[in-house]
């Protein structure tokens, strides 16, 4: 399975009824042998230009897992779903992924190394 991210904007007058929407892509998601790992509502935010006669949208984020056939399938199917204005679908880079991981490990280091240096000083 491969890592991929799909960010999908919603129609705005469906910010009260998300739930179902995002239960939609969730179960898309599943029937297509996938499985989300992380889910964020980035909230309503304002469109660059208008989609679909709208001026705002409700952006949502998910990291999935998807077996190499899946991808063109939802993305069939998001295509023709009216809730969803548009969609992103794309695959993470894996030495991006394992770039990010070290960053944050040195940071870990580096914050340690500063909390024993101020332990010392008091």
């Amino acid at each position: 399975m491969k890592q991929y991210e799909l960010t999908f904007l919603v129609h705005p007058d469906l910010e009260m009824n998300l739930d179902t929407v995002v239960s939609k892509v969730k179960e898309l998601v599943a029937a297509n042998g996938g499985k989300v790992t992380k889910e964020t509502n980035e909230g309503k935010k304002k469109l660059a230009y208008a989609i679909k006669g709208q001026d705002y949208a409700v952006y949502y984020y998910m990291e999935l897992d998807l077996p190499a056939e899946a991808p063109a399938k939802i993305s069939s199917t998001l295509n023709i779903v009216d809730e969803v204005l548009r969609y992103l679908l794309v695959a993470v880079d894996e030495r991006k992924l394992k770039l990010e991981a070290k960053r944050a490990e040195r940071r870990a280091e580096h914050a340690d190394e500063a909390q024993e240096e101020k332990t010392e000083e008091e």
